[in-house]
C-alpha cells in the first residue's frame, strides 16, 4: 500500500517518520512515498532500482513471516536484553536485504530486468540507509549498540550476497 504522511495498518498508525514497513498483522507492505523522495534527494540514492530494492526488502520481511522466522526472532527478542535484541533485529533486517538480492538475481535470470547501473542503484540505497550513516547524519555520532538494521557496509554486503545465497543467522560475521 502506498502512503504519504501517515497510514493506519493492523500494526497501528505509522507516520512518514517510520518510512516503508511490513505489517505482519495484515500481511501488507506499506511504501512511504515521502521516503522515496528523501532516498533520492537527502540520501543521494536515486533511481528506479533503488526503489525496487526497498520494496524487495519489505517483501523479504513478508517471506520471513511466512517461514516463521519473524515469530522466532520476536520471541527471542522478548527474552533478550536490549543490546542482544537489537543484534537479532539487525540479523533479521540483513536477511531481508539478502532476500532482496535473491529476488533481483531470480528476476533478472527469469526476465532480464536489470539494466546497466541497476545493481549500483540498489547498493547505493542499501548504503544510504545503514544505521551508522543515518545516525551520523541525524545525531552527529554513531551508537552501534542501538543499531536495529545494520551498518551501511553490512546492508551492502548482504544485498550483494543475496545475488548468490544468504543465511544471516548462521553467518559468523555480519
Amino acid at each position: 500500500m502506498l502512503f504519504t504522511g501517515a497510514v493506519q495498518s493492523a500494526c497501528g498508525t505509522a507516520s512518514s517518520a517510520v518510512g516503508p514497513f511490513y505489517c505482519p498483522g495484515d500481511t501488507t507492505v506499506y511504501i512511504d512515498l515521502d521516503f522515496y523522495r528523501l532516498l533520492a534527494q537527502r540520501f543521494g540514492a536515486p533511481g528506479d532500482f533503488a526503489l525496487a530494492y526497498v520494496i524487495a526488502h519489505e517483501v523479504g520481511h513478508h517471506v520471513q513471516n511466512l517461514l516463521g522466522i519473524s515469530e522466532k526472532v520476536h520471541a527471542a527478542r522478548e527474552r533478550a536484553g536490549e543490546v542482544r535484541g537489537n543484534a537479532l533485529s539487525v540479523r533479521q533486517e540483513l536477511q531481508a536485504d539478502c532476500m532482496a538480492g535473491v529476488w533481483a538475481n531470480h528476476a533478472n535470470r527469469a526476465r532480464q530486468i536489470l539494466e546497466a547501473g541497476d545493481v549500483e542503484e540498489g547498493l547505493a540505497a542499501a548504503a544510504a540507509i545503514g544505521d551508522d550513516r543515518l545516525q551520523q547524519q541525524g545525531r552527529g555520532h554513531v551508537a552501534p549498540e542501538t543499531f536495529t538494521h545494520g551498518t551501511s557496509a553490512q546492508r551492502v554486503r548482504w544485498f550483494r550476497r543475496g545475488l548468490e545465497a544468504c543465511d544471516t543467522f548462521k553467518a559468523a560475521q555480519l
